[in-house]
C-alpha cells in the first residue's frame, strides 16, 4: 500500500553558524507555522567522519563528479581555472570543506513529516547561496554569505541549513543522523484539520 502523502519525512540539520546566530528557535518557527510534524530533534557536534558520511553515502562517486563539475565551470565563469586536475578532486575537495563547516560545532538535526515535506522545506529555506535568496526565505532573511567571498577565503558557503534535496536522499540521511527509536510517531492535534476527510469533531 503506498503511504500517504502526510507521512512524507525530510532531514533538515541546523548548521554551526545557525546555532552560534542564535536562530533556532525562528528557524523551527518557519517549519512549523505550515503544519510540518516535527517527529524527531537531536542537539550534536558530528564527527568530521560523520559530516563526510552524511555527505558522500547519499551521493557517492557520481555526487562528487557532478559538484566537482559545478565547482570546476564556477571557476572558468570567473575567468579563473580550477587548482584540481579532475573533477573527481574538486569534488572531493569541496566535500571535505562542507565536512569541515558541519563538524566545526554543535548542530541540531531533525525530521520534519507532512504533505511534500521535502519540497516545502527547500522553498522555505531558500537557495543555497544566501546573498541570491529570494526575500522570504530562511536564507534569504537570516543570512548574508555569497559564493564570492566563500571562494575569495577557501572556505563553504555558511548557510544556515541543510535540507534533503528530494525523498530518495531523506530515506538515506536519516538513518545516519536518528535511529528508529529516536523518531517519534505520535498524533497532533493540527493533523485533523491538516488531513481529516470530513473535519469531523469541530462542532461540539
Amino acid at each position: 500500500m503506498k503511504q500517504h502523502p502526510s507521512k512524507e519525512r525530510t532531514l533538515v540539520i541546523i548548521k554551526p553558524d545557525g546555532i552560534q546566530r542564535s536562530l533556532i528557535g525562528e528557524i523551527v518557527r518557519r517549519y512549523e507555522r505550515t503544519g510540518l510534524k516535527l517527529i524527531a530533534l537531536k542537539m550534536t557536534i558530528p564527527s568530521e567522519e560523520m559530516a563526510i558520511k552524511h555527505y558522500y553515502e547519499v551521493g557517492g562517486d557520481a555526487w562528487l563528479e557532478e559538484v566537482g563539475r559545478k565547482a570546476r565551470a564556477a571557476y572558468e565563469k570567473k575567468g579563473m581555472q580550477s587548482p584540481f586536475a579532475t573533477n573527481m578532486e574538486n569534488g572531493k575537495a569541496v566535500m571535505m570543506s562542507n565536512a569541515k563547516y558541519l563538524s566545526s560545532g554543535p548542530v541540531i538535526a531533525m525530521i520534519w513529516q507532512g504533505n511534500g515535506a521535502v519540497g516545502l522545506v527547500r522553498k522555505i529555506t531558500g537557495g543555497t547561496e544566501p546573498l541570491t535568496s529570494d526575500v522570504g526565505t530562511i536564507r534569504g532573511d537570516l543570512t548574508l554569505d555569497s559564493y564570492a567571498i566563500a571562494d575569495m577565503d577557501k572556505r563553504s558557503v555558511r548557510n544556515l541549513i541543510h535540507a534533503s534535496g528530494n525523498t530518495e536522499e531523506a530515506e538515506k540521511e536519516i538513518p545516519i543522523w536518528f535511529s528508529g527509536k529516536e523518531i517519534l510517531n505520535y498524533r497532533l492535534a493540527q493533523e485533523q484539520i491538516l488531513y481529516d476527510v470530513n473535519l469531523d469533531g469541530i462542532l461540539e
